[in-house]
């Protein structure tokens, strides 16, 4: 399951992911926003990266003007790993490296149909483990307050 949401700013964006979700036959949450009203990003971005937290939803998809303000919420979120990319290699190393389990994107920094591939390569990579696990578990520690170099 995936957890889908946005704000004004990537309601564009979010709808062709949406799509993209239906065609693939991917199971999704819609936490919305629905609409060009103008709305305030931290309440759509903490309800995706919840339900990832929660264990609701294996990966989340955050869109708002930049990805950037969407990012800093989730990855207040204990548990979430969120990255804001703007092109493929960014969408496929962030999986395979950091073991991301949130993206971000900007609808006013990429098109829709640009935004449906980085959720695609996002969604199908998976994480190389090796080297990268001890990194990861590293970031785990400094989320817990157990890290000290």
């Amino acid at each position: 399951m995936i957890a889908i949401g946005c704000d004004h700013g990537g309601l564009e964006i979010k709808n062709a992911i949406v799509e993209y979700l239906k065609k693939a036959e991917i199971e999704y949450i819609d936490f919305g926003t629905y609409t060009e009203d103008s709305v305030d990003y931290p309440i759509y971005a903490y309800k995706v990266a919840n339900a990832v937290s929660k264990g609701e939803c294996e990966k989340g998809i955050i869109c708002c003007g930049t990805g950037i303000g969407v990012a800093i919420v989730a990855n207040k979120v204990k548990g979430v790993r969120a990255a804001t990319v703007t092109n493929e290699f960014c969408a496929e190393m962030t999986r395979r490296h950091n073991d991301t389990n949130v993206v971000t994107m900007g609808g006013r920094v990429i098109d829709a149909d640009t935004a449906v591939r980085l959720a695609e390569i996002f969604l199908s990579t998976p994480f190389d483990g090796d080297r990268h696990t001890r990194r990861v578990d590293m970031i785990t520690q400094i989320e817990n307050g157990e890290f000290s170099c």
